[in-house]
């Protein structure tokens, strides 16, 4: 049996499969001492132990069975290797709302790399079509593959880039444009794109999915069917977010870009708006809005796209005896802007006093926001605060750390004024702060407690 026929197994594992004459991709079914499995023997990731033979089992789901409990192997038949989805045109229907779909890449648009074992970013938008070809009821889908990386790789190239072909597909007619994007940056790029596009006249909905598209419990089908209605029916013309509202999928929930934040790292209901409550709930045959408030589509073709962008600033998350070459070093290698995540209602210990001092007086624009998430900078309640505002930092009322950041950026992009920057960034521009937070809009559950148990087993369980 050749070593390719064995890909990536050596040492016990490799041994036990030549006992039973077992190749790669062989359907088989393995006895031992802890029960039978049936499924189809996987290459081993290069960097995997040699104790284990991998099984993608019928269900979907891989497993790993320790060679040490195998006692018997039977060889049932043979599977070629097809992961490729073919890419297919999408057949169009002139009474249907036109929708482009961006690729950027993401979980939404992987699969697992058996070479590996890890999930890669491998999907061309067209392949989207052949998963999931419900998309076809609800629209013309036109594909654009924009970029083909994990979302943490995205910054001010991808997001100029996104937002001028946002632009353009507009212009060209486009009824709503979906984006698909990883989800552990979809916040920080939702948030840049509601500074870069504004008066926007359709939809703009970012979509992800927690779960790569070849296993069971995928979210990347159901939210992908979501976002395309709510592009091409919803009534909401602003940048949102469409993902899982609770932990299966009987609706998403739309969130504004602006608002939104990644709340659990493997969680399919992993977005929560902020201070607020979801702009509107969704399903792939209907948008109900939760709020009044929202930008209303339009029929004109007229959409504003500003991509000015300065990257010389950071995001600084302050924590106890933080030491002052933090700053220091900053303000030394020519940064614009800082962006503080501060304890409290706005907070700073005092040896940072100094090195703020110094930033301002260099011209570099400090804005302070909470790191608690919810609620206000109030910098004038304690002496911390009111010492802090006389030296020069701006609090940024309840505007999110990771979305103040981005809009600084973009504010720099403009002018580097102090006082037209402190203008800019306390201008809402895309409801990134407001006047007040609704009661409902700091909602916490915390497991133990009676009456949450209860309502969890209710609704939830």
């Amino acid at each position: 049996m050749s070593g390719e026929a064995l890909e990536g197994y050596r040492g016990p594992a490799l041994e036990v499969l030549r006992r039973f004459s077992v190749r790669v991709w062989s359907d088989v079914e393995i006895q031992g001492c802890k029960g039978t499995f049936r499924g189809v023997v996987l290459p081993r990731s290069e960097t995997a132990d040699d104790e284990h033979i991998v099984l993608k089992m019928h269900n979907g789901y891989n497993i790993g069975i320790s060679v040490r409990s195998v006692e018997h192997i039977r060889v049932k038949g043979y599977r070629e290797a097809h992961y490729k989805i073919p890419e297919s045109e999408f057949p169009t229907d002139p009474k249907k709302p036109n929708v482009t779909l961006l690729g950027t890449g993401g979980t939404i648009a992987s699969r697992l790399d058996y070479r590996t074992g890890a999930v890669i970013p491998a999907f061309a938008p067209g392949e989207l079509y052949g998963a999931v070809p419900e998309l076809a009821d609800i629209c013309n889908l036109k594909t654009k593959k924009l970029f083909g990386i994990f979302s943490e790789n995205m910054g001010p190239l991808e997001w100029i880039t996104t937002a001028e072909t946002i632009g353009r597909e507009i212009r060209n007619g486009a009824d709503g444009i979906v984006i698909g994007h990883g989800t552990d940056t979809m916040h920080h790029t939702a948030a840049v794109l509601s500074f870069m596009v504004q008066q926007s006249p359709v939809p703009i909905v970012l979509v992800g999915s927690q779960r790569s598209s070849d296993r069971p419990s995928s979210d990347a089908a159901f939210n992908l069917r979501c976002a395309a209605y709510t592009a091409a029916y919803g009534e909401i013309a602003e940048v949102l977010i469409c993902m899982f509202g609770p932990t299966s999928d009987r609706y998403n929930l739309l969130h504004r870009g602006t608002v939104v934040r990644k709340m659990h790292s493997s969680y399919r209901s992993t977005f929560r708006t902020i201070g607020d409550i979801p702009i509107a709930m969704v399903t792939p045959d209907s948008v109900v809005p939760l709020k009044k408030d929202y930008r209303k589509r339009r029929k004109d073709r007229d959409v504003v796209i500003d991509t000015r962008f300065d990257d010389r600033v950071s995001l600084v998350y302050y924590y106890p005896n933080m030491k002052p070459d933090i700053i220091d070093s900053l303000v030394d290698n020519g940064y614009a802007g800082i962006v503080i995540a501060g304890t409290g209602l706005g907070h700073v210990n005092k040896p940072l006093y100094k090195p703020l001092k110094r930033a301002v007086d260099k011209g570099v624009s400090v804005i302070m926001t909470v790191q608690t998430l919810w609620g206000y900078t109030a910098m004038s309640v304690y002496d911390t605060g009111r010492d802090l505002l006389e030296i020069g930092v701006v609090p940024a009322e309840n505007m999110l750390p990771e979305v103040c950041y981005m809009k600084l950026c973009w504010v720099l992009g403009h002018t580097k004024n102090p006082e037209r920057v402190k203008a800019m960034m306390l201008e809402p521009i895309a409801g990134e702060t407001s006047e007040r937070e609704p009661p409902n809009g700091y909602v916490v559950l915390q497991g133990g407690i009676p009456e949450v148990e209860e309502f969890l087993g209710r609704h939830l369980l």
